[in-house]
């Protein structure tokens, strides 16, 4: 692919569905931001559902080799120039195959946009949000301020059994927050093209 053709390429957003429990909303949030981040011509978009990847909940040592299924979600984390994810909040934090599923991997996060949609109760998931900052952070990722928040998000659906009703504030919030992911985006992706991303060891 030459130069220019990547610049042009569709940014590839990998939309990270965190709750693997029976009886998920996830999947339903999830589909909602995929469903309109994949009508911009901008954006292509890959749903990654932890609940499907087999990731093993026990991490092995530097040195050792990773199970295949750490390695085939490692190349999709690695082709992404961004990352949406989307977490339920659980006990004011996030689920635990979210946290294994994140340290597993390190260099796939580097130098790429994070942005959050979340979901719960009154606090709409702002406690998972702001420890995902934290986290994210210490990866070296460029975590967005901009995040979606679902307080009482049952109360979302429509007449008809759809979600999120048209009424709903979220729909005005994601084009907005989808336009800087893909700023962010753009502009690491054209930034990691020029001078690969390196950590500086202390």
């Amino acid at each position: 692919m030459s130069g220019q053709t990547e610049r042009t390429a569709p940014l590839r957003v990998a939309v990270i569905v965190a709750s693997t429990r029976s009886g998920r909303f996830g999947p339903t949030v999830a589909g909602w931001v995929a469903g309109r981040a994949a009508r911009r011509s901008d954006l292509e978009v890959e749903m990654v559902d932890l609940a499907e990847t087999g990731l093993p909940e026990r991490l092995v040592d530097e040195g050792e080799p990773r199970p295949p299924q750490v390695v085939a979600l490692s190349r999709r984390l690695a082709a992404a120039d961004a990352f949406a994810v989307i977490t339920p909040e659980y006990n004011r934090s996030f689920p635990a195959a979210l946290k294994t599923a994140i340290d597993w991997y390190y260099e796939e996060w580097q130098a790429k946009p994070v942005t959050f949609v979340a979901y719960g109760r009154d606090s709409g998931g702002l406690y998972a949000i702001d420890q995902l900052r934290q986290i994210f952070t210490e990866l070296h990722a460029a975590v967005l301020s901009d995040a979606i928040t679902l307080p009482r998000y049952w109360d979302l659906f429509a007449a008809d059994g759809s979600w999120p009703k048209a009424s709903a504030d979220c729909n005005t919030a994601l084009p907005t927050v989808l336009d800087r992911l893909a700023w962010w985006a753009r502009a690491l992706r054209d930034a990691r093209a020029a001078h690969p991303y390196t950590r500086r060891q202390a």
